[in-house]
């Protein structure tokens, strides 16, 4: 005999599950602190351990550290750059790079389901036609949106994680969008994670300001322009047929 379907109320419950389990998990972060491992001060006083770490598990060491990525994103831990260039110390600027990237999209993905899930739908009841508006235009070129905001690091990380999922737009456009956009950005904090050891020897701190000097942010902005482009298309077809008609 098939259960009794859930009371709207109950359903409503069960929606709030995953979004709840994400705020348990970052109140327990900050509560004991944790948010504050994620730093240049711990690599810095633990790269040896690190490096001793990678070479004693092996096969497991990459699985661990995308794991620790997915958990850290997902939970919205401040500090993901030092994820990533510690990924680049540890495992090199093409490995670490590509563990980051995969780590990265797979916690903003459970992010963004969990945002979808439990809220989605009551802000887009609770906005109505404005939201709808804004809705639909973002949904039509929202690949190419969504990749000029993960090209260009300008709206912090988790801004862009979730205000997708209110916006109605679909996950597969979502984890193609923020799998490629990331991917310019990781390599290049990777590739300076690669060259830690000189700057702890030196004494010195990674200069994090290298994503906008203009060689590598005229690159990413080249790259942001290109993804506009059939956004702007699309534009400029409805501007003409707007006047013929």
């Amino acid at each position: 005999m098939a259960s009794p379907s859930r009371s709207p109320r109950t359903a409503w419950i069960w929606r709030l599950v995953p979004l709840l389990v994400l705020l348990l998990g970052l109140g327990i972060i900050f509560a004991f602190g944790l948010h504050r491992q994620v730093s240049f001060e711990t690599l810095a006083a633990h790269r040896a351990t690190l490096r001793d770490w990678v070479a004693s598990h092996g096969a497991a060491a990459p699985v661990i550290y995308v794991v620790a990525y997915v958990a850290a994103v997902a939970f919205s831990v401040p500090g993901g750059v030092w994820l990533t260039l510690t990924g680049g110390f540890m495992f090199g600027p093409i490995w670490g790079a590509c563990y980051a990237v995969v780590g990265a999209t797979l916690g903003a993905t459970g992010l963004f389901l969990a945002a979808r899930t439990a809220l989605g739908g009551l802000l887009r009841a609770k906005a109505g036609s404005a939201l709808d508006r804004l809705r639909d235009g973002f949904r039509r070129d929202a690949l190419s949106y969504l990749l000029v905001l993960r090209l260009v690091p300008i709206v912090p990380f988790f801004i862009v994680n979730l205000v997708p999922a209110f916006l109605g737009v679909t996950l597969r456009t979502y984890v193609v969008a923020t799998f490629l956009g990331i991917i310019p950005a990781t390599f290049v904090f990777a590739s300076l994670g690669n060259g830690l050891g000189a700057v702890f020897d030196a004494g010195g701190r990674p200069d994090l300001g290298i994503i906008f000097t203009p060689p590598i942010l005229l690159p990413l902005l080249g790259l942001a322009v290109l993804a506009l482009i059939p956004a702007a298309y699309r534009y400029i077809q409805q501007r003409r047929n707007g006047v013929r008609n």
